[in-house]
């Protein structure tokens, strides 16, 4: 299993600050979905940056490229427009607890 991380680059600057009503409930949505693959033993981290340039970073397992992409293409977030998503391969080098 490969290791990747893809980069959630919202659509403006202070986006967390300022959310319409519909964008907040496609992030809903996208959070319970890391939630979902968290517990299905896929994503190893996600979060934001904070201060006024909010990009997402989720770090997460995948057997290749193409399924890869599909993990982030599938993102509610990604597949609705309301962000681009960035995506590269990845290595963890260090890790709290697994080291």
């Amino acid at each position: 299993m490969s290791e990747w991380i893809y980069f959630i680059h919202a659509p403006r600057e202070n986006f967390a600050e300022t959310m319409t009503d519909e964008e907040r409930s496609v992030w809903g949505v996208h959070f319970e979905r890391f939630r979902r693959l968290l517990a299905e033993g896929v994503i190893v981290l996600v979060g934001p940056t904070l201060g006024p340039v909010n990009t997402g970073i989720a770090i997460f397992e995948a057997p290749d490229e193409a399924a890869a992409r599909k993990i982030m293409e599938e993102d509610p977030v990604i597949a609705g427009g309301y962000a681009r998503g960035e995506l590269r391969p990845f290595r963890i080098s260090l890790l709290r607890g697994r080291d």
